[in-house]
Protein backbone atom coordinates (compact mmCIF):
# COMPACT_ATOMS: atom_id res chain seq x y z
CA UNK A 1 0.00 0.00 0.00
CA UNK A 2 1.37 3.39 -0.95
CA UNK A 3 1.97 6.08 1.64
CA UNK A 4 -0.80 8.13 0.04
CA UNK A 5 -3.30 5.31 0.52
CA UNK A 6 -2.15 4.85 4.12
CA UNK A 7 -2.79 8.52 4.79
CA UNK A 8 -6.22 8.31 3.15
CA UNK A 9 -7.09 5.18 5.16
CA UNK A 10 -6.00 6.84 8.42
CA UNK A 11 -7.99 9.93 7.51
CA UNK A 12 -11.03 7.78 6.69
CA UNK A 13 -10.76 5.96 10.04
CA UNK A 14 -10.43 9.22 11.99
CA UNK A 15 -13.31 10.88 10.17
CA UNK A 16 -15.48 7.79 10.58
CA UNK A 17 -14.88 7.80 14.34
CA UNK A 18 -15.24 11.51 15.02
CA UNK A 19 -18.11 11.93 12.53
CA UNK A 20 -20.06 9.29 14.48
CA UNK A 21 -19.18 10.66 17.92
CA UNK A 22 -20.17 14.19 16.88
CA UNK A 23 -23.57 13.10 15.55
CA UNK A 24 -25.91 11.97 18.37
CA UNK A 25 -28.42 10.93 15.72
CA UNK A 26 -26.04 8.02 15.01
CA UNK A 27 -26.68 6.43 18.41
CA UNK A 28 -29.21 8.19 20.68
CA UNK A 29 -32.34 6.92 18.82
CA UNK A 30 -31.13 3.31 19.07
CA UNK A 31 -30.25 3.63 22.76
CA UNK A 32 -33.58 5.17 23.74
CA UNK A 33 -35.79 2.92 21.63
CA UNK A 34 -33.88 -0.18 22.77
CA UNK A 35 -34.57 0.84 26.39
CA UNK A 36 -38.23 1.58 25.73
CA UNK A 37 -38.80 -1.55 23.63
CA UNK A 38 -36.75 -3.79 25.92
CA UNK A 39 -34.68 -4.98 22.98
CA UNK A 40 -31.92 -7.47 23.69
CA UNK A 41 -28.37 -6.28 23.13
CA UNK A 42 -28.17 -8.61 20.12
CA UNK A 43 -31.25 -7.07 18.49
CA UNK A 44 -30.05 -3.57 19.35
CA UNK A 45 -26.68 -4.25 17.73
CA UNK A 46 -28.33 -5.84 14.67
CA UNK A 47 -30.68 -2.89 14.08
CA UNK A 48 -27.78 -0.46 14.53
CA UNK A 49 -25.62 -2.48 12.14
CA UNK A 50 -28.18 -2.58 9.33
CA UNK A 51 -29.00 1.11 9.71
CA UNK A 52 -25.28 1.89 9.55
CA UNK A 53 -24.89 -0.24 6.43
CA UNK A 54 -27.80 1.58 4.78
CA UNK A 55 -26.31 4.93 5.79
CA UNK A 56 -22.92 4.14 4.23
CA UNK A 57 -24.22 2.45 1.09
CA UNK A 58 -26.59 5.29 0.22
CA UNK A 59 -23.71 7.77 0.41
CA UNK A 60 -21.55 5.45 -1.69
CA UNK A 61 -24.22 5.07 -4.36
CA UNK A 62 -24.60 8.85 -4.49
CA UNK A 63 -20.84 9.25 -4.93
CA UNK A 64 -20.70 6.63 -7.71
CA UNK A 65 -23.59 8.26 -9.56
CA UNK A 66 -21.92 11.64 -9.19
CA UNK A 67 -18.69 10.28 -10.62
CA UNK A 68 -20.49 8.56 -13.50
CA UNK A 69 -22.30 11.77 -14.41
CA UNK A 70 -19.23 13.91 -13.98
CA UNK A 71 -20.64 16.03 -11.13
CA UNK A 72 -18.26 18.13 -9.07
CA UNK A 73 -17.89 17.44 -5.35
CA UNK A 74 -19.49 20.82 -4.57
CA UNK A 75 -22.61 19.86 -6.53
CA UNK A 76 -22.95 16.54 -4.70
CA UNK A 77 -22.40 18.25 -1.35
CA UNK A 78 -25.17 20.72 -2.17
CA UNK A 79 -27.52 17.80 -2.81
CA UNK A 80 -26.33 16.19 0.45
CA UNK A 81 -27.21 19.40 2.27
CA UNK A 82 -30.77 19.13 0.97
CA UNK A 83 -30.95 15.47 2.05
CA UNK A 84 -29.58 16.49 5.45
CA UNK A 85 -32.44 18.94 6.03
CA UNK A 86 -35.05 16.43 4.88
CA UNK A 87 -33.56 13.70 7.10
CA UNK A 88 -33.73 16.11 10.05
CA UNK A 89 -37.43 16.75 9.39
CA UNK A 90 -38.03 12.99 9.08
CA UNK A 91 -36.38 12.50 12.47
CA UNK A 92 -38.51 15.26 13.99
CA UNK A 93 -41.74 13.91 12.46
CA UNK A 94 -40.99 10.36 13.58
CA UNK A 95 -40.03 11.58 17.05
CA UNK A 96 -43.25 13.57 17.45
CA UNK A 97 -45.36 10.60 16.35
CA UNK A 98 -43.47 8.24 18.68
CA UNK A 99 -43.66 10.75 21.55
CA UNK A 100 -47.43 11.10 21.12
CA UNK A 101 -47.88 7.33 20.97
CA UNK A 102 -45.65 6.96 24.03
CA UNK A 103 -47.73 9.44 26.04
CA UNK A 104 -50.87 7.54 25.07
CA UNK A 105 -49.27 4.31 26.25
CA UNK A 106 -48.22 5.96 29.51
CA UNK A 107 -51.75 7.22 30.21
CA UNK A 108 -53.24 3.81 29.44
CA UNK A 109 -50.61 2.17 31.61
CA UNK A 110 -51.25 4.35 34.67
CA UNK A 111 -51.19 2.15 37.81
CA UNK A 112 -54.37 1.97 39.87
CA UNK A 113 -55.93 -0.29 42.49
CA UNK A 114 -59.07 -2.41 42.74
CA UNK A 115 -60.67 -3.18 46.11
CA UNK A 116 -62.31 -6.53 46.81
CA UNK A 117 -64.45 -7.74 49.74
CA UNK A 118 -65.00 -11.42 50.46
CA UNK A 119 -67.89 -11.98 52.85
CA UNK A 120 -67.03 -10.92 56.38
CA UNK A 121 -63.31 -10.75 55.64
CA UNK A 122 -61.49 -7.48 55.48
CA UNK A 123 -61.26 -6.02 52.00
CA UNK A 124 -58.00 -5.99 50.13
CA UNK A 125 -56.65 -4.16 47.13
CA UNK A 126 -54.35 -5.05 44.32
CA UNK A 127 -52.73 -2.66 41.92
CA UNK A 128 -52.20 -3.20 38.24
CA UNK A 129 -52.12 -1.45 34.90
CA UNK A 130 -54.39 -2.14 31.97
CA UNK A 131 -51.39 -2.61 29.71
CA UNK A 132 -49.62 -5.13 31.94
CA UNK A 133 -50.94 -8.08 30.04
CA UNK A 134 -50.54 -6.57 26.62
CA UNK A 135 -47.48 -4.34 26.56
CA UNK A 136 -44.94 -7.03 25.70
CA UNK A 137 -47.28 -8.61 23.19
CA UNK A 138 -47.41 -5.31 21.32
CA UNK A 139 -43.61 -5.11 21.39
CA UNK A 140 -43.44 -8.24 19.26
CA UNK A 141 -46.27 -7.24 16.94
CA UNK A 142 -46.53 -5.13 13.83
CA UNK A 143 -46.65 -1.92 15.88
CA UNK A 144 -43.11 -2.52 17.15
CA UNK A 145 -41.71 -4.19 14.05
CA UNK A 146 -42.18 -1.05 11.99
CA UNK A 147 -39.85 0.97 14.25
CA UNK A 148 -36.54 -0.55 13.00
CA UNK A 149 -37.72 -0.10 9.40
CA UNK A 150 -38.50 3.57 9.97
CA UNK A 151 -35.04 4.08 11.47
CA UNK A 152 -33.48 2.21 8.55
CA UNK A 153 -35.34 4.37 6.01
CA UNK A 154 -34.24 7.57 7.73
CA UNK A 155 -30.60 6.45 7.84
CA UNK A 156 -30.65 5.39 4.19
CA UNK A 157 -32.03 8.78 3.23
CA UNK A 158 -29.70 10.69 5.53
CA UNK A 159 -26.42 11.81 3.96
CA UNK A 160 -22.90 10.91 5.05
CA UNK A 161 -21.21 14.06 3.84
CA UNK A 162 -17.60 13.19 4.63
CA UNK A 163 -17.58 9.91 2.67
CA UNK A 164 -18.21 11.29 -0.82
CA UNK A 165 -15.10 13.55 -1.00
CA UNK A 166 -13.00 10.75 0.53
CA UNK A 167 -14.10 8.28 -2.14
CA UNK A 168 -14.08 10.71 -5.04
CA UNK A 169 -10.54 11.90 -4.42
CA UNK A 170 -8.80 8.56 -5.13
CA UNK A 171 -11.44 7.58 -7.69
CA UNK A 172 -10.80 10.76 -9.66
CA UNK A 173 -7.20 9.59 -9.96
CA UNK A 174 -8.50 6.33 -11.46
CA UNK A 175 -7.56 4.40 -8.35
CA UNK A 176 -10.68 2.29 -7.80
CA UNK A 177 -8.92 -0.03 -5.35
CA UNK A 178 -8.02 2.99 -3.25
CA UNK A 179 -11.60 4.24 -3.38
CA UNK A 180 -12.89 0.84 -2.27
CA UNK A 181 -10.31 0.65 0.51
CA UNK A 182 -11.21 4.10 1.84
CA UNK A 183 -14.91 3.22 1.76
CA UNK A 184 -14.37 -0.03 3.65
CA UNK A 185 -12.23 1.61 6.33
CA UNK A 186 -14.61 4.53 6.79
CA UNK A 187 -17.70 2.30 6.85
CA UNK A 188 -16.19 -0.25 9.24
CA UNK A 189 -15.03 2.37 11.74
CA UNK A 190 -18.35 4.24 11.54
CA UNK A 191 -20.47 1.14 12.11
CA UNK A 192 -18.21 -0.29 14.84
CA UNK A 193 -18.30 3.05 16.64
CA UNK A 194 -22.10 3.18 16.38
CA UNK A 195 -22.52 -0.36 17.68
CA UNK A 196 -20.03 0.16 20.52
CA UNK A 197 -21.67 3.35 21.77
CA UNK A 198 -25.19 1.97 21.39
CA UNK A 199 -24.64 -1.41 23.06
CA UNK A 200 -22.56 -0.07 25.95
CA UNK A 201 -25.00 2.77 26.59
CA UNK A 202 -28.05 0.51 26.27
CA UNK A 203 -26.54 -2.00 28.71
CA UNK A 204 -25.75 0.80 31.16
CA UNK A 205 -29.19 2.35 30.83
CA UNK A 206 -30.79 -0.98 31.70
CA UNK A 207 -29.14 -0.73 35.13
CA UNK A 208 -30.63 2.70 35.83
CA UNK A 209 -33.86 2.44 37.88
CA UNK A 210 -36.55 4.50 36.18
CA UNK A 211 -39.14 4.27 38.93
CA UNK A 212 -42.28 6.16 38.01
CA UNK A 213 -40.71 7.25 34.75
CA UNK A 214 -40.67 3.68 33.48
CA UNK A 215 -44.03 3.99 31.77
CA UNK A 216 -42.82 7.16 30.01
CA UNK A 217 -39.82 5.51 28.33
CA UNK A 218 -41.53 5.48 24.92
CA UNK A 219 -42.40 9.17 25.21
CA UNK A 220 -38.84 9.97 26.34
CA UNK A 221 -37.48 8.04 23.36
CA UNK A 222 -39.67 10.08 21.02
CA UNK A 223 -38.53 13.32 22.64
CA UNK A 224 -34.87 12.28 22.27
CA UNK A 225 -35.42 11.61 18.56
CA UNK A 226 -37.01 15.05 18.11
CA UNK A 227 -33.98 16.64 19.78
CA UNK A 228 -31.64 14.67 17.49
CA UNK A 229 -33.52 15.96 14.46
CA UNK A 230 -33.27 19.52 15.74
CA UNK A 231 -29.52 19.11 16.36
CA UNK A 232 -29.02 17.93 12.76
CA UNK A 233 -30.51 21.21 11.57
CA UNK A 234 -28.47 23.32 13.97
CA UNK A 235 -25.06 21.66 13.67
Amino acid sequence: MSSEMMVLAATAASLGFFHTIAGPDHYVPFIMIARARRWSLLKTAAVTFFCGIGHILSALVLGVIGLALGFAVSRIKAFDSLRDNLAAWFFIAFGIIYFTWGLRQAVRNKPHAHFHHHGNEDGHAHGHTHNDGHLHVHDHGSEANITPWVLFAIFVFGPCEVLVPLVMYPAAKHNLIGAMWVTIVFGAVTILTMISIVTLSAAGLELVPMGRLERYTHALAGLAIVICGALIMII
